[in-house]
Parts: structure tokens; C-alpha cells; sequence
């Protein structure tokens, strides 16, 4: 299979990487992460309304561009070279892509486009207290009240969940498992920032006493949706992965070319060739398994879909966290300080490996869509 990209869609990753670097570079991305807001509102807007990039694969009649997911893995890569801080990943890789799974046609008409105009900031909340990404994990309670329904219990680690206008919620009720809309003004709901190891990605807990929802789709019948959702973020995941390991061993390759030591450019000792042309060897098959994933997408064989998201997951989380430290490695003692950007690189890998489940649990997604 074929997994070049057409001279279109290398030219939407020129129009992206010339706008992330000017409004993404490192002196950005540091003063965002540092600030009480975790994004910059002027940005997010103009990546809607100038880019289109939240709307990118939505379709038309929702209020998006109707592109495909090679064109969104683009995207994904570009912003995971910038480091890009913004909820971009919480409303485009999960609410956005929920919503369309949903099979509910009048929601995705109600809250789709708000999402494609950049005036709606959503994420999905799945995790609980044990972390685990799967339908066992689910035990925030959803119960009837009249024609409506109301959610109770705890969400936490949710991405962008404090900073979100609209939340998805994942709730186990009487008949299983399904998934509601709840707007970020509700009664009852308490939303959380919580620290984090990456300054750059957002997380929150939520609770819920007795919060008004929207159901979603059918009751009961929410996780398949879900789970296919979550392949789908998994690739796209996969993809930021590249970009930002991609940039950290770059980075790392021009300081080895550079630091001169003992009268020769480090790059020429063999330890440093080595681990360069190793991280280099790893760096293009995470490249490939990625690509490999969005192309699996945009055939739409469900199968195929579930093999190429854990595999994605699998070894490009890994990838990017061998990289990075290899970067560090590669700058010697100016890599471990807080001035060098190569510690921003190293605690986004850490915190991407285990930000859909651990590899583990991929490993496990992967045995099971094989059979094994």
C-alpha cells in the first residue's frame, strides 16, 4: 500500500507548520503552559476560522470541510512537532469523532458545528478513579429523572475537562453503558485542574451530583461507539507522536553536528552516530505504522482499524519516549535543564504513553483483533 500523501495534502502541512511557527514556537508554548488558562483563545479561533482545522473531517452538513483522515493525521503530526498547547486533540480526536460515531443525527447537527467554529471547546470523559480506558472501567451511575436524565459520581484525568464547553460522559445505567452531553454550566458539576507532568496537555477531574444530561444515541448502547472512537484518537495520537519525535531528534542531530568536543563535533563519535542512526531506524517504522493507521481509516475496514491503532499505539508511544531520552542523552547536561526544550519533548512522550492506556493495554487490543 501506498502511504505517500498527495502534493494537496503536502501542501496543507506547509500552511500548517509556517502557522504553528509563528504561533507555537517555544517561547509560546511555554508561556501558555505556565498560565491559568492552558490555550490561547485568540489562536484557537483563528485555527477555525482562517485554517478550518477543527472542522477539517468533519462533514459539510455538520459545518466541517470534509476532508478525509490522511489530511487530519497531517494535522496531528504538524501540531506534535509545535508542541501545540490548545484542547485541540479532546475536541477533534474524541468529542468530535464520538459524536460522529454516535449514529445520533440531531445532536451531531447541534453540536458539531460549534466544534468546527472553534466556539465550542469538547472533550469525552471516560476515566475514572482506576485510569482503565475500557467498558469495565465505567461506573459513574446515569439515572432517569422524567424525560431527562442525571449523572452522579467522579470523572478524573479527563483531558481539557476544566477548560471544556461541552463535556461527553460516559455513564454505566440500567441498561449499560452509554454517553451524554453535559454542558460545562451544569448544577451539580464541579470541575478540577489537575497537575500534571506535561504542563502542555491539560487534564481535570469532574464530579457529578445529580447533573442534568442529554443522552446521547440510544441508552445502553454506547460502547462500541466508544471504542471505535478510540481506535480512531489512537491513530491520531500515533501521528502527534511522530511529529514531536521527529522534532526532538532533529533538534538533537543539529546540537551533535554542532558541540564541538575534544576538537571534533560530537556527531562524529560512534556513540552518538549509533544512537542517532538507532533512533532514527525507529523513528521511521513509527512513522509507517502510524500512516499505516490513518490509511486503515480512510478504508474504513474495521478490522484493519482495530490491528493498526494498537499496533500505532503500541510502538509509537514507545517510540517517541525512546527518543526523547535519546535526545536528552545526545545534548548531555544542557538537555536536563528546564531552559532546554528537550525536557517539554521528553514529559509529552511520557505522558502520550499512557494517555489512551498503557501499552499493555494495547498489546492486549492488539491480541485480542488478531485472534491470539
Amino acid at each position: 500500500m501506498d502511504f505517500s500523501f498527495s502534493e494537496e495534502q503536502e501542501e496543507l502541512r506547509k500552511v500548517v507548520r509556517s502557522f504553528l511557527a509563528a504561533h507555537s514556537a517555544e517561547t509560546d508554548v511555554r508561556r501558555i503552559s505556565e498560565g491559568a488558562e492552558g490555550y490561547d483563545r485568540q489562536v484557537w479561533r483563528r485555527m477555525a476560522g482562517e485554517l478550518g482545522l477543527q472542522g477539517l473531517a468533519v462533514p459539510e452538513e455538520y459545518g466541517g470541510a470534509g476532508f478525509g483522515y490522511p489530511e487530519l493525521g497531517v494535522v496531528f503530526e504538524e501540531m506534535g512537532r509545535a508542541l501545540l498547547c490548545a484542547p485541540y486533540f479532546s475536541s477533534v480526536a474524541l468529542a468530535a469523532e464520538v459524536l460522529l460515531r454516535s449514529g445520533d443525527e440531531l445532536a451531531a447537527k447541534d453540536l458539531l458545528p460549534g466544534i468546527c467554529a472553534g466556539t465550542t471547546v469538547a472533550t469525552l470523559a471516560l476515566t475514572e478513579e482506576s485510569g482503565l480506558w475500557t467498558e469495565d472501567g465505567v461506573s459513574l451511575s446515569a439515572a432517569r429523572t422524567g424525560d431527562g436524565w442525571t449523572l452522579s459520581g467522579v470523572k478524573t484525568y479527563v483531558p481539557d475537562g476544566h477548560l471544556a464547553d461541552l463535556l461527553l460522559v460516559v455513564a454505566r445505567g440500567q441498561n449499560g453503558v452509554s454517553l451524554f452531553a453535559v454542558d460545562a454550566t451544569a448544577p451539580g458539576l464541579t470541575r478540577t485542574r489537575l497537575p500534571t507532568l506535561d504542563q502542555t496537555r491539560e487534564q481535570a477531574r469532574l464530579e457529578f451530583e445529580g447533573t442534568p444530561a442529554r443522552l446521547i444515541g440510544s441508552s445502553g448502547t454506547a460502547w462500541p461507539v466508544i471504542e471505535r472512537a478510540l481506535a480512531t484518537a489512537g491513530i491520531l495520537l500515533a501521528a502527534e507522536q511522530v511529529g514531536s519525535a521527529a522534532s526532538t531528534l532533529a533538534t538533537a542531530v543539529e546540537y551533535a553536528k554542532a558541540r564541538v568536543q575534544y576538537g571534533r563535533p560530537i556527531g562524529s563519535f560512534q556513540g552518538i552516530k549509533h544512537l542517532c542512526a538507532d533512533l532514527l531506524t525507529e523513528l521511521e517504522s513509527a512513522r509507517s505504522a502510524a500512516y499505516g493507521g490513518l490509511w486503515a481509516l480512510q478504508s474504513g475496514d474495521e478490522q484493519e482499524i482495530r490491528v493498526a491503532a494498537a499496533l500505532a499505539q503500541v510502538y509509537c508511544s514507545e517510540t517517541f519516549t525512546r527518543v526523547a531520552a535519546g535526545s536528552i542523552q545526545v545534548h548531555g547536561a544542557i538537555g536536563f535543564t528546564w531552559e532546554h526544550p528537550a525536557h517539554l519533548y521528553f514529559k509529552r512522550a511520557k505522558s502520550t504513553e499512557v494517555l489512551l492506556g498503557s501499552p499493555a493495554h494495547h498489546r492486549e487490543l492488539l491480541a485480542a483483533a488478531l485472534g491470539l
